[in-house]
């Protein structure tokens, strides 16, 4: 991973985060980031190895009780190991929740931190760092979502809770953005049963679905991506799992314009469905065109993949809560998974952007 950060930033954005950042060496074993607490600083690897595990309730339900009073630590299981370049801490900037792993030194390791203000100030202040880091974030985010497929099983992947991405992309998004996606975007409709992108195939536009259900797949086939591709293209039939259904709302095909990588699933209409097509082309341009749409779309993107890894580990192990059922909730507590105000307005606002934008796209 080395390279993402080389390729994505320049030598004025590395010479900022060396001014700022602190570089210290950690010992085997050092946890950098604790699964449901916030992390108050963004980490990069620039040696060792860090273990990133999923906490697994133990089987036993009267020895978990005692080791979550006792603040023992819970059994993890390993999801991924991180090598130089990585960066860990990035929730905070590109998600809407507490982080679902946990983040420890294998060996010796340097790391440089930079504290989260300092960050969140600087990408404030300067849109082109603020294109150019949050591309980095969400390559890596899309390889390690990837590699948690690869890793985890295709078996093994349950059926999750559809996603709501237009909650946290026209929040992000400016007036003018939404403006001109509609300007260029075209209404197109999908009849039931229609394969708008598949696995490992190519993708020509983003989409936005306006109105309708579609599954999320990915093919259960275990053969060389190529050949399961050329087979789809001819017809044949390839075994898939539904990972998800999606919603009016999601959007579709953005992985592609992060690093040209083809798309790890297959989008098939459940039944007839409306959708916002954007054109590749169009996309692309705007991106080098326009910095400040290119940041704004960049953390987008980067907050779809991270809540969505952040949901797929969830549901592999257990999160902890400061209630239990039955217990009404307190108005002067503030809860380990509670959504901040200046969260819930800003969905407030993008759902009465999706709805107009539905309206005014659907009539037309």
């Amino acid at each position: 991973m080395t390279e993402v950060l080389l390729k994505e930033l320049t030598n004025t954005d590395i010479d900022w985060i060396i001014a700022k950042g602190h570089q210290r060496e950690i010992a085997a074993g050092t946890l950098l980031i604790q699964e449901g607490k916030a992390a108050d600083s963004l980490h990069i690897l620039l040696d060792g190895i860090l273990t990133v595990t999923v906490s697994q309730p133990d089987n036993n339900p009267l020895s978990r009780a005692f080791t979550a009073i006792e603040g023992g630590e819970t059994l993890g299981r390993e999801i991924a190991r991180l090598s130089s370049g990585e960066v860990v801490g990035e929730l905070p900037f590109v998600g809407t929740s507490l982080t679902a792993t946990t983040v420890k030194a294998v060996e010796r390791s340097l790391v440089m931190s930079i504290p989260q203000q300092e960050l969140a100030t600087k990408l404030q202040q300067d849109v082109g760092f603020a294109s150019r880091f949050y591309r980095a974030i969400a390559i890596m985010l899309s390889d390690r979502l990837q590699s948690s497929i690869n890793q985890l099983g295709r078996s093994n992947l349950v059926q999750g809770e559809a996603l709501r991405d237009v909650l946290f992309v026209l929040g992000d998004l400016h007036d003018s953005d939404i403006d001109w996606m509609m300007a260029c975007g075209k209404p197109q409709k999908i009849a039931a049963n229609t394969v708008l992108i598949r696995e490992r195939g190519p993708v020509d536009a983003l989409y936005i679905l306006l109105d309708g259900t579609m599954s999320l797949s990915i093919a259960e086939d275990e053969r060389n991506p190529l050949a399961r591709a050329f087979a789809a293209i001819e017809g044949s039939e390839i075994s898939s799992r539904e990972i998800t259904r999606l919603s009016k709302g999601e959007i579709i095909g953005e992985t592609p314009f992060i690093d040209g990588r083809l798309p790890s699933v297959t989008v098939k209409a459940i039944e007839e469905s409306i959708v916002l097509s954007i054109s590749r082309q169009q996309l692309a341009a705007k991106l080098q065109q326009d910095v400040g749409f290119a940041s704004r779309f960049y953390r987008v993107v980067a907050t779809l993949l991270s809540n969505r890894l952040q949901g797929m580990l969830s549901r592999l192990g257990y999160g902890r809560r400061v209630y239990s059922k039955g217990q009404s909730l307190d108005e002067n507590i503030e809860y380990e998974d509670e959504l901040n105000t200046s969260v819930l307005d800003q969905m407030a606002l993008a759902g009465k952007r999706f709805d107009w934008m539905q309206q005014r796209l659907i009539v037309s």
